[in-house]
């Protein structure tokens, strides 16, 4: 009996995702529930499990194309993994030209491949059937198994790439690849075809830098001096939404400097004891937090946000805490910050990062938010004007710790500063009020206990 999978309800306001990579090939044995191919959205990467243990059948959707909610992906074929199939059947990939695919060359794409009876070398010549032994249970062939058998990955190659392949007769295996993960691009191809494709090409191609200038422009010629490469959902949504809130909103940023003398002092004299007993490091984010917590709710414009002619205030204090992550930026956010204690931050902050460094955040975990923290310290940054996450008003820069020499009751003297920005829509905050919201975070992070004492 088959089974379709289909794409799932992926959250509120989000209709539509990308296939970025199948997991498993066609004939491939699966468990229940055992990933099968990785969806981005436009907020996350998510992995897409099988509905029952099988063998996965037909792929319909190839990697890079866009689906939405319900689309058919596959289907899975029911049992216990055991059924024996010929030859896996990657997923299918559009027809067309080297032109027309040239923005496509470097990133995986499932290839419609030969069968080892059909498979042709370069010169023409038939390949005897290669003994291809299953490696899944009760024998089933799958795709590392003919990869092993053919030598080469399937979807290593790009359809524009392939067709250079068969033009010229060329074995991928031969021609050094400056793709992505090791991937074929069409300069790669094409340099290593008007290099005569010869084994010396191959030793010119890989050769260290040196040597005359002549030899330096030839190598210079021969290897691919661009590459394209298609943005993710995410990045595409990124750029999109920081655009939109450029356009938006009269962002305007005010700055800041802050004496990290006492927050360090601090958690110097406690972070020892506070980890032992909640298990988490004590670090600056929590300050900052109940810092910006307490700034909000004494300056309210800063947590509101513009529905229209309509202002609309927040009486909770959801704060977003800007993420790097391999997919890009993310923000996930920390709900009700007011009612936190600064273990329980620092224990969510924790569990979002390491979600973000593996792609499993949800959209939910994502979705909201009312006021923002970005800290580019992290990276070294000394300054920057942040931009805002939209619908937001407003967003907090952190930056780079570092000494500097400082006036202090009339004497020069060296203390950990750190530049604060915040960055606001002037529409609705005043420079008045991005200033005293900015100060009062100041002052309690240079006096931390007055975070205690509620002042």
């Amino acid at each position: 009996m088959s089974i379709d999978i289909v794409v799932p309800d992926l959250g509120e306001s989000v209709t539509e995702a990308t296939v970025a990579r199948w997991l498993k090939a066609t004939g491939d044995a699966v468990q229940a529930d055992e990933p099968v191919v990785e969806l981005e959205t436009d907020k996350a990467t998510l992995e897409l499990g099988a509905p029952k243990a099988g063998v996965l059948g037909k792929i319909v959707v190839a990697e890079g194309e866009d689906v939405e909610v319900g689309a058919l992906l596959a289907h899975l074929e029911e049992g216990d993994g055991s059924v024996t199939t010929a030859a896996p059947t990657p997923a299918p990939a559009a027809e067309s030209s080297p032109a027309e695919s040239s923005s496509h060359d470097d990133v995986a794409a499932p290839a419609a491949a030969k069968t080892p009876a059909t498979q042709t070398a370069r010169g023409g010549d038939a390949l005897e059937p290669p003994d291809v032994k299953g490696s899944g249970e009760g024998g089933a062939i799958g795709r590392a198994d003919l990869e092993a058998a053919l030598g080469l990955a399937l979807d290593q190659q790009g359809p524009a790439v392939r067709a250079l392949l068969e033009q010229h007769g060329l074995d991928p295996a031969r021609i050094p690849a400056s793709g992505r993960n090791g991937r074929l691009t069409k300069g790669d191809v094409l340099a290593f075809a008007e290099a005569g494709g010869s084994d010396a090409a191959r030793t010119q191609a890989t050769a260290p830098t040196g040597g005359t200038r002549a030899e330096t422009a030839a190598r210079t010629d021969a290897a691919p001096r661009e590459e394209r490469v298609r943005m993710t959902r995410m990045r595409r949504t990124i750029a999109a939404r920081l655009k939109e809130a450029q356009q938006t909103a009269a962002i305007l940023t005010t700055f800041n400097e802050v004496d990290m003398s006492a927050v360090m002092a601090l958690r110097k004299k406690h972070k020892e004891d506070f980890e032992k007993k909640h298990g988490v490091r004590l670090g600056f984010t929590s300050f900052f937090a109940k810092a910006c917590v307490a700034a909000l709710q004494a300056v309210p414009s800063v947590n509101a946000e513009l529905d229209g002619e309509e202002i609309v205030y927040k009486h909770y204090y959801d704060l977003g805490m800007a993420v790097a992550s391999p997919n890009g930026l993310v923000v996930p956010i920390i709900r009700d910050c007011d009612s936190r204690s600064f273990a329980q931050i620092e224990s969510e902050l924790a569990r979002l990062a390491g979600r973000a460094q593996d792609g499993s955040l949800t959209n939910e975990e994502m979705a909201g938010g009312t006021f923002s923290i970005s800290n580019g310290g992290v990276f070294g940054s000394m300054l920057s004007t942040p931009i805002l996450n939209r619908p937001q008003s407003a967003i907090l820069g952190l930056h780079k710790i570092e000494d500097r020499p400082v006036a202090l009751d009339g004497e020069v003297v060296i203390r950990p500063m750190m530049y604060v920005a915040v960055s606001y829509d002037h529409r609705l905050i005043d420079g008045r009020e991005a200033v005293t919201f900015l100060v009062a975070i100041k002052n309690a992070i240079e006096d931390p206990q007055r975070l205690l004492l509620d002042l």
